[in-house]
């Protein structure tokens, strides 16, 4: 930092040790700038030097803790803690999967959002082929009864809706996911089993809550990344987030294998804890005509109460090393003991 001080302000500190900076000085005129790039630990480091950056990394800290989502979704999801001290969880926030990862994203900023290097639906709206222009012709699709879309719908575990040449608006019926989340929705921290996404109003059975994002990867980097993640629980204190889904195609002979990590950046889904009994929660792969991969999504599986933790099944469980982040806390009667994890 002393690249943007003068001989004077490091002459002037006080017992604590915390120096004086003038207001002119060149930092503190763009602090509202450059403190929201920064991670939690930069942020402390950068808190000791002065009274005035303290204070405002005390700020950045608070608005991190009142909206996880970075000013990206609709409602704002703050982190609730009553147990220790930790204001919030770090992560980077992607509203839809990305093809690869980021190295800086801003948090904490006074207003404005976040620019990601991909638009919100920009991997979900990938076309199939340039050539091929797949699509309704529909004005509003009359909630979805008379699409034309709908013909990939039925197909077990899966839905359908408009996709990328629809003619249909965002606000189309036959879009229902692609809104993004529109229920209020909170993160808590909870004794035993660290954060958890918990409902923030009444939600009612059947209603759309999340997508689960992260990072589209190969299999190859999903069963590196597993590796290393399994390394990290054994170390204690460590809960990866990385997700396999398959979706069967309809011939039966061959399976569609989707890998999203969202250990490091991902949405509030990766906040959502298993329960061996399946939750509250069920999980539905969305196709849209002329979209290159199906999404995940998490919808309402019973009517959920405000302030009730949200939690769905990760999948079978298999034998794996023994570790503080391996156990289930799910607490229900048909708890296994142990969180599934994927033959990666």
């Amino acid at each position: 930092m002393s690249q943007f001080g003068t001989k004077k302000c490091r002459r002037r500190a006080d017992a604590g040790g915390l120096v004086h900076l003038p207001p002119n000085s060149d930092f503190l005129s763009c602090k509202e700038l450059v403190l929201p790039w920064l991670s939690p630990l930069e942020l402390a480091n950068v808190s000791g030097t002065c009274k005035v950056l303290s204070r405002a990394c005390a700020s950045i800290t608070q608005r991190r803790s009142l909206d996880a989502s970075r000013g990206l979704e609709k409602f704002s999801i703050p982190f609730v803690n009553s147990i220790d001290p930790v204001p919030y969880s770090y992560f980077h926030y992607a509203p839809s999967q990305l093809l690869h990862s980021l190295d800086r994203q801003p948090w904490g900023s006074i207003g404005g959002r976040p620019s990601l290097p991909d638009s919100p639906n920009h991997l979900y709206f990938e076309t199939v082929s340039d050539s091929v222009t797949l699509g309704c012709s529909c004005e509003r699709c009359d909630n979805g009864r008379s699409c034309p879309c709908l013909r990939l719908d039925g197909l077990e575990g899966m839905d359908a809706e408009c996709g990328p040449n629809c003619k249909c608006e965002l606000d189309c019926g036959n879009r229902l996911t692609q809104g993004g989340i529109s229920v209020k929705l909170k993160i808590v921290r909870v004794a035993g089993k660290g954060w958890g996404l918990f409902a923030d109003q009444p939600i009612r059975e059947g209603q759309f809550i999340c997508e689960y994002t992260g990072e589209l990867i190969m299999t190859k980097e999903a069963q590196r990344r597993q590796q290393v993640y399994d390394q990290l629980a054994r170390r204690g204190h460590f809960s990866s987030a990385l997700l396999v889904v398959r979706e069967h195609l309809p011939s039966g002979m061959a399976c569609l294998r989707l890998n999203i990590d969202a250990t490091r950046i991902g949405n509030v889904a990766r906040f959502i804890n298993h329960s061996c009994d399946g939750g509250n929660l069920s999980t539905v792969l969305i196709r849209s005509i002329g979209a290159l991969l199906p999404r995940l999504c998490l919808f309402s599986s019973k009517y959920i109460g405000q302030d009730e933790e949200l939690s769905f099944s990760y999948g079978e469980s298999r034998p794996r090393p023994v570790s503080d982040s391996s156990l289930c806390f799910c607490g229900s009667s048909f708890c296994s003991g142990s969180l599934p994890s994927e033959h990666t």
